[in-house]
């Protein structure tokens, strides 16, 4: 068998083996052909010491691999000196655990699970000299470093790494008034939060004495937060936010005290701070939910209290699940959330009430990009008395929708009297909205009957555009309407128009073609009340052109079409004879007047 050498701790392996300084000095004490280099780190039990080389590798030196490197620091070299080395891949000569004897080379930081990693680990004799840097489950970083002597630069080693089960000194607690503070264990102190994080983690930084500090907040849930966390070293200095629910400005954070004490007075927002965002989600504490039935949230949101800083609001009995996270940093960043496009659920800070007097859009800060569904279909009430078209436009309407099959349409008839049969419309109606389609209208088969009135505002009806072929007109009169059913319910006819009665708004999107010329009555009596409106009215300039479009000289091919003009002249006469008394002109709400006036006036039989 050939000499064996040793540098360090004996093996005990052999009777022979000899301790030399290094292997250039084992060389010249060797007394065979090839001498063995071997460390008590390695288990031989398996290995063959009886092994040569074949004649053409003789000159070589041979290495075998432990289980972490191509060289275990196990060499066979020839007495007369070698000028290259064959590495062996088998065996494998498995490097010993030496957690009982980490010697000199090893920094260990406090707060490490040494059992957690393998010390069998050593660096690779061919490599030059490193300190070998190990990182922690949570980062590259702040595991145990091996230093080879002599070594300066820094090379990191991602094979293993250590459990590090160090923290933070200190928590603190953001209260955000909202019932949970004091759920989580080790809190060193309790802070109120105002209306913006900057401020808190300022008063923070300049109270403290520790270097670390983890701050956390009582709308989060901590439950199964890993606070052994910490950042590479590079990035020690660095604030450190934990996103929230998958939001990154979140509300958990990881201080460096002095570094923030000193900074923070360098900047004037949060966001322009050296922030690490980590994508690490702690999850939010379920908000306060507000179920009412409201046709809008407004009342509710401006009377109703509650803890902490945010609150859902909703008419449906739809689940919500995954609500987003709305940040608090500042007041900016907490915006109203609607959650779907007619705001059936919405979120709502609580900084927001103060400023909603009329309507929730008094805030400032809305976030309308979070949502994610279209709301609950509003019905489709067809409404007809008598018109030539009805049956026609009612199947159009069929046709146009049956791709779509989102809303329920129910056809209410032959109702006497406007206000009647507006009453009839909405008791026929299941939802707080409902769009009403006048018989003597041709819907646009490209119209959107996914659209949804907006619950941030107060309750109020909303009037679409319908063409007149007859006289080019483009505007509400005999278009869809998208009525509100308690608003119309509470309307017994006031004015002379049903829908302006109450709070109403224009949507410029045109609902369909008005079709009210097939037949002379129909013709007449929708210019004669149109126009009775438009008169009434004045001064308004739209208006006044409007008024102005329907008197002209009808000179189109309808062949009814004369009897819109008739209509407007006959409605004009009539206003003026009555000097615009408007209980003489309330007559025109009811059918059996309007029949009467118009056989009257133009010998029309109904």
């Amino acid at each position: 068998m050939f000499d064996v050498f040793y540098s360090g701790t004996r093996p005990n392996l052999f009777s022979h083996e000899q301790s030399a300084t290094d292997i250039e000095h084992a060389r010249t004490l060797s007394r065979t052909r090839y001498f063995w280099w071997i460390n008590y780190l390695s288990d031989y039990s398996d290995f063959d010491f009886l092994w040569e080389p074949v004649p053409w590798q003789s000159h070589q030196r041979h290495a075998w691999a432990s289980q972490w490197q191509k060289d275990s620091g196990t060499y066979l070299i020839p007495k007369t000196g070698f000028t290259d080395t064959t590495y062996h891949i088998i065996p494998i000569i498995t490097r010993l655990n030496n957690s009982e004897v980490v010697n000199s080379h090893w920094t260990i930081p406090v707060g490490m699970d040494l059992d957690s990693f393998d010390w069998t680990w050593h660096p690779d004799a061919t490599d030059p000299p490193y300190q070998y840097q190990f990182g922690t489950q949570h980062q590259r970083t702040g595991g145990p470093v091996y230093a080879v002597p002599g070594a300066t630069d820094i090379k990191f080693v991602d094979q293993i790494r250590i459990r590090s089960h160090r923290v933070a000194t200190a928590i603190y607690e953001i209260d955000h008034l909202d019932g949970n503070a004091g759920q989580i264990s080790r809190v060193s102190k309790t802070v109120r939060y105002f209306d913006n994080y900057f401020d808190v983690l300022k008063r923070i930084a300049k109270s403290s004495t520790e270097e670390f500090v983890w701050i956390c907040s009582s709308v989060c849930d901590y439950t199964n937060f890993d606070f052994s966390w910490h950042p590479e070293q590079w990035q020690a200095s660095m604030l450190h936010v934990f996103a929230s629910d998958g939001e990154k400005f979140g509300d958990t954070f990881f201080m460096h005290v002095p570094t923030f004490r000193y900074r923070s007075e360098k900047c004037q927002l949060l966001e322009w701070y050296d922030v690490n965002f980590i994508n690490t989600s702690v999850p939010r504490r379920l908000m306060p939910i507000f179920k009412h039935t409201d046709d809008t949230h407004v009342e509710v949101v401006k009377t109703q209290l509650w803890a902490g800083p945010l609150a859902l609001f909703t008419t449906t009995d739809h689940s919500i699940d995954n609500l987003p996270a709305v940040p608090l940093w500042r007041e900016k960043t907490k915006t109203v959330v609607p959650l779907d496009m007619g705001a059936e659920s919405v979120i709502v800070p609580r900084v927001a009430v103060p400023y909603i007097k009329s309507q929730v859009y008094d805030y400032p800060y809305i976030d309308r990009d979070r949502r994610r569904h279209q709301g609950t279909p509003l019905d489709i009430i067809f409404v007809s008395n008598g018109e030539s078209t009805a049956d026609e436009n009612w199947e159009h309407l069929l046709w146009s929708h049956h791709n779509k099959r989102i809303n329920r349409i129910t056809r209410v008839d032959g109702v006497n009297g406007r206000v009647a049969s507006q009453h009839a419309a909405a008791n026929a109606a299941t939802t707080p909205w409902y769009f009403l389609v006048p018989a003597k209208l041709r819907v646009d088969s490209s119209f959107d009957w996914s659209w949804q009135p907006d619950r941030l505002q107060q309750p109020k009806h909303y009037i679409f555009h319908a063409n007149n072929l007859v006289n080019g007109l483009v505007y509400g009169h005999m278009a869809t309407v998208a009525y509100n059913k308690k608003l119309v319910l509470d309307t017994t006819g006031q004015g002379l128009d049903f829908t302006l009665d109450k709070p109403h708004e224009v949507v410029p999107v045109l609902s369909g073609i008005a079709y009210y010329c097939e037949d002379a009555w129909t013709c007449w009596r929708s210019a004669f009340r149109e126009v009775l409106k438009l008169r009434a009215s004045l001064p308004n300039i739209e208006n006044e052109y409007r008024l102005k479009v329907w008197l002209q000289e009808y000179k189109g091919n309808f062949k009814n079409g004369h009897w819109s003009n008739k209509g407007a002249q006959d409605a004009i006469e009539f206003y003026d004879s009555v000097n615009g008394n408007p209980t003489e002109l309330m007559k025109s709400y009811e059918w059996d007047w309007l029949a009467s006036y118009a056989f009257f006036k133009r010998n029309l039989i109904v």
